[in-house]
């Protein structure tokens, strides 16, 4: 057993499974994912057992990599701790890392993963705002609209799947939409845009329909277009994730399940340029990242 890299591969352990990933954990560390993957498989063939099961959905640790990740996770945390006790001899204490998000991705994605991020990076402290717009003063901003000005770096979360969704008693008032054209019947409930006028693209196998709408309601925050949908107001054209627990229940029902829509607006992390380096920000995108793109995922 090679003691001197066993340290190092045990942290690439603990980064892997803190972010949920290999590209995720090679990001944080600035290497490869080769490189990632070789540091795993040289601590399985040091420790003679797998640590990691690996499918091509998840990553789950093994029995032993249960035993094995508390101390890959505590000698992180000594690292760390050395780094940052030697750090405040040489400047003050870091500022907390100052977030915005837009108000319904930060209540239903971001606010879960708070917890987490803190118990995980507990040397990275926080300041949350979910805030429409001005997110000028924000280290990292999750949005869907990044503001238009130099100097921004940005990563892709994530477009989250559309879905066409309506009430139960609506559908049975109005009768439920058999074909796209039926759309041109019904009350629509959809994102804002530049245009009153919508026109909605739906694909189902080799099949494309095109369908010009015009909506009664237009909102460009997805949480009041869908309060407006379970209030029975019409058939809503929303982001699959916050349509889950109406749909699961029977409170929601698909419109058009069988045909297929253009993915909602792109969720983006949105910082400076110069903070593209600061490790806080690091930390924190590749763990956003690691998390919030299986939760866009449609179920």
């Amino acid at each position: 057993m090679n003691l001197i890299w066993l340290p190092a591969q045990l942290a690439v352990l603990a980064k892997v499974v803190d972010l949920n990933g290999f590209s995720a954990a090679a990001r944080a560390l600035g290497v490869p994912k080769a490189a990632v993957s070789r540091a795993v498989a040289d601590l399985e063939r040091s420790l003679g057992v797998r640590v990691l099961e690996r499918t091509t959905r998840r990553i789950s640790l093994t029995a032993a990599g249960r035993i094995a990740y508390p101390h890959a996770k505590r000698l992180v945390e000594e690292t760390e701790t050395a780094q940052s006790q030697v750090a405040r001899l040489r400047s003050p204490p870091a500022r907390p890392l100052r977030v915005g998000a837009e108000p319904t991705y930060g209540r239903v994605l971001l606010t879960p993963l708070v917890p987490r991020f803190l118990e995980s990076f507990p040397q990275v402290p926080l300041e949350v705002a979910l805030q429409a717009g001005g997110l000028d003063s924000c280290d990292v901003a999750l949005c869907t609209s990044a503001p238009d000005r130099p100097g921004l770096a940005e990563r892709t979360l994530g477009a989250p799947p559309a879905v066409l969704c309506a009430t139960p008693a609506y559908l049975e008032a109005r009768g439920a939409p058999q074909r796209p054209e039926d759309l041109g019947r019904h009350d629509l409930l959809t994102p804002d845009g530049e245009s009153a006028d919508l026109k909605l693209l739906l694909s189902r196998g080799s099949q494309r329909a095109e369908v010009r709408l015009v909506a009664k309601l237009r909102v460009n925050d997805p949480a009041v277009l869908h309060a407006a949908t379970a209030a029975g107001l019409g058939i809503g054209l929303l982001p699959e994730f916050l349509c889950r627990q109406g749909l699961a229940t029977g409170k929601l029902r698909l419109v058009l399940p069988q045909w297929s829509l253009p993915p909602a607006a792109a969720l983006r992390a949105v910082y400076p340029e110069i903070l593209a380096a600061d490790p806080r920000v690091q930390h924190f995108v590749d763990f956003v990242a690691a998390n919030i793109v299986p939760a866009l995922a449609r179920t």
